[in-house]
């Protein structure tokens, strides 16, 4: 049996948004699942917010998330995803895609310890450290 992590992000009224988004950065299948579709009617505010998505992306990556219910301030820390690899094509482009219209906090460059790396927050305030290392030689 294998054990897997998963990032789960939390959004303040936008996890639809946020994860179509990340669907177009990794492509794959989203399933999402409202309060409304779950629960059956509740206060009518919540019902068209995602109570649960899942994003199983092309490479294997998967992102569940959701958004917070009213009343729900996020509180209980702070997280960044780490994407590492040797594709090169691969992780430029989720670089570039991640960091177009979010903020960049370090470029993505050759870093000292020899990988391209950079970190970003994305649009939708998920931050982001890409790490991009030499294949190995042949």
């Amino acid at each position: 049996m294998t054990a897997r992590v998963s990032p789960y992000l939390s959004f303040a009224g936008n996890a639809r948004d946020a994860m179509r988004f990340y669907r177009s950065v990794f492509g794959g299948s989203l399933q999402i699942a409202t309060f409304g579709d779950l629960h059956g009617p509740t206060a009518a505010a919540a019902d068209d917010l995602i109570a649960h998505a899942t994003l199983k992306g092309e490479s294997g990556i998967v992102l569940m998330g959701s958004d917070r219910t009213p009343g729900d301030d996020g509180a209980g820390g702070t997280s960044s995803i780490t994407l590492g690899g040797d594709d090169e094509t691969e992780l430029t482009g989720y670089w570039e895609r991640l960091s177009e219209g979010g903020v960049v906090t370090v470029p993505f460059a050759e870093s000292q310890w020899g990988a391209r790396y950079g970190r970003c927050t994305d649009r939708f305030g998920t931050d982001w450290l890409v790490n991009l290392t030499p294949p190995p030689a042949s």
